[in-house]
Formats: structure tokens, sequence, C-alpha cells
């Protein structure tokens, strides 16, 4: 298979996948119903989700700083946070393209070399990778009682141990394969994983480690803010506070999977939601209000930005 063929498979697979979810997703409640519910809609909710998603934004550009300062480079903050909105933006047509173009951006307006800018994003994604991992974490912990009643009431328990006593042993066989691994899949795989735990490691040495890591919880707890404020916008669902972080973790790996989430953030977020009792109709209606509020409001500021970029520079 051509290297030009893979990464057109990139680009179509992620679509393709994202026209079928929204089909799939459509067939569970009809277009007359979804408008019903947008119109009926609260947006001063839909709108405080919204300024905590800017806030996250805003402070991902701030953060940023804390990672080009010690290589001798000190962006003005405007640039940098429109450098941050043309990656959300560029994200939604070709996935994570949005990190190369955001470098670029820096590259162009700002002088700092496109490879050092983006080793910088890789890094930063490496802090986002962990907060998603934690927040896995505490929500299985919290959620605990309620996932293994769930697995119980519809799998044999003692399937179940034996297929976690399966995924133990075989969890041990993997990281001795991959350790011994000096060639292929199992090497790619180690190097992944060291490059991961360098990159968190490469934070706590950082002369500003404490902003950029308080920079980190703080554009994460937004995330989960935005979420949590859209809910009351949607008449007729009330979702159970476990429910809203299952949930929002169900739609973040959804927007990782396709483009911005497309199709598959209502599908994976309403699934969550059913799974606590919550009727599937408001929480599809809710995953479809959230996305577009979401993607309504990277297409305004990111197309803005780069509308201004070239103004705001216009020595450049």
């Amino acid at each position: 298979m051509s290297p030009k063929f893979k990464k057109l498979l990139k680009i179509i697979l992620p679509l393709a996948l994202g026209i079928a979810l929204v089909w799939y997703s459509l067939s569970k409640i009809s277009i007359d119903e979804l408008l019903s519910y947008f119109k009926n809609a609260n947006y001063a909710w839909i709108t405080l989700g919204l300024f905590f998603g800017a806030l996250s934004h805003l402070s991902r550009a701030y953060r940023w700083k804390f990672m080009l300062e010690p290589l001798g480079y000190k962006p003005k903050f405007a640039n940098s946070t429109m450098a941050v909105l043309v990656a959300y933006l560029v994200n939604y047509t070709i996935p994570r393209a949005g990190e190369a173009s955001r470098a670029a951006v820096m590259t162009n307006y700002e002088d700092i070399p496109f490879e050092k800018g983006f080793g910088t994003i890789v890094a930063e994604r490496v802090a986002d990778l962990v907060m998603m991992l934690l927040i896995v974490a505490v929500t299985l912990f919290l959620q605990f009682d309620f996932i293994w009643e769930l697995l119980t009431k519809n799998f044999d328990p003692v399937k179940i141990g034996i297929l976690l006593a399966a995924l133990i042993v075989g969890f041990v066989f993997f990281t001795l394969y991959i350790k011994k691994s000096k060639s292929g899949f199992g090497l790619k795989i180690k190097t992944f994983v060291t490059g991961l735990i360098e990159g968190v490691m490469s934070i706590f040495k950082m002369k500003k480690k404490w902003p950029f890591i308080f920079h980190t919880v703080f554009i994460w707890v937004m995330y989960i803010l935005m979420f949590w404020a859209t809910i009351p916008a949607v008449e007729g669902l009330d979702v159970p506070y476990g429910a809203i972080l299952v949930g929002f973790i169900a739609g973040g790996f959804s927007i990782a999977a396709t483009n911005g989430g497309i199709g598959l953030y209502p599908v994976a977020v309403a699934g969550a939601f059913v799974l606590f009792g919550v009727p599937e109709k408001p929480s599809e209606a809710f995953g479809w209000i959230m996305w577009t509020a979401q993607t309504a409001m990277i297409i305004v500021f990111g197309g803005l930005s780069f509308l201004l970029l070239p103004i705001y520079n216009k020595e450049k």
C-alpha cells in the first residue's frame, strides 16, 4: 500500500464513519424531533457552556508560552490564541492536521522554527493524554459499584473473573514482549511508551512546571464544566453526576476517533447516558446540541482567526 493511499484512507475513513454514524443517530430520533429539541433548548445554559469552552482555549494558548519560553521564544498571546483556534478548525477537515497548522502559524508570524513549535505541541498532547487517563481512573473509582453491578447483571461473574485474570496475564506477557522487542510493532509500542514517559517527566523538569500543571488541570476542568453546563439546556434531561463523567469520557474519545466527533459524538454520549437509565431521545438531542455548539464556536472563531492573523500581523 502506497504512502499516498494510506494518507487518503486516513482522511476518507473517519469522514465515511462520521457520515454513517450521523445516519445511525438520526435513525434513533427523527429530524423533526431533533429540531424541536433545538427550538426549545435553553440557550442561556448553552452560552454558559461555550463560555467555559472559550476559557479552556484561552488557557491552552497561554499554557503554550511555558513550553516556548525555555526555547527562547515569547510569542504574542493573540497569535498563540489564533493559532490554537485555527488548529481546532483544521482538525475538522483532516484528522491530526491541526497540530501541524498550529506550528506553521507560529512559524509564519512569530519566526518559531516549525520542528520546535511542533515538538512543544506533542509535549502538550502528552500532558492532555495523562489528564484524560486520570479522569478515566477517577470515574472508574467513583463508579466502580455501578459498573460492577452493570457487568454482573449482564454477564456471568465467573466469566468476568476469568476474563480479568486473562487480561492481567496477557498484559504481563505483552509487557515482557515489548521490553525485549528490537524491531517491528513491538519496537514502535516501546518507543511510544518511552516517549510518553519522557514527555511526562520533562514537564516536571520545566522552570515553570506548576503554572503549566495548573493550566493543564484548568483546561480539563473547563471541558467538564462546558459539558455539565449544557445539560440543563435540554428539556426533560435529568442526568446523574456519574453519567456526566462517563458521558464526557465517551464524547472525548469520539472526538479523537472521527473528525471533531462528527456523527459519533451524539451516539457515544447518548449510549453512556442510557446506561444510567436516562431516556434515549433527550440524550441523543443533548449530544447533537452539545456537538453543534462546540462546532459552531470553532467554525466562527477559527474562521475569524484565519482572517485576522494576516491583518494583525500586517508587518509580516
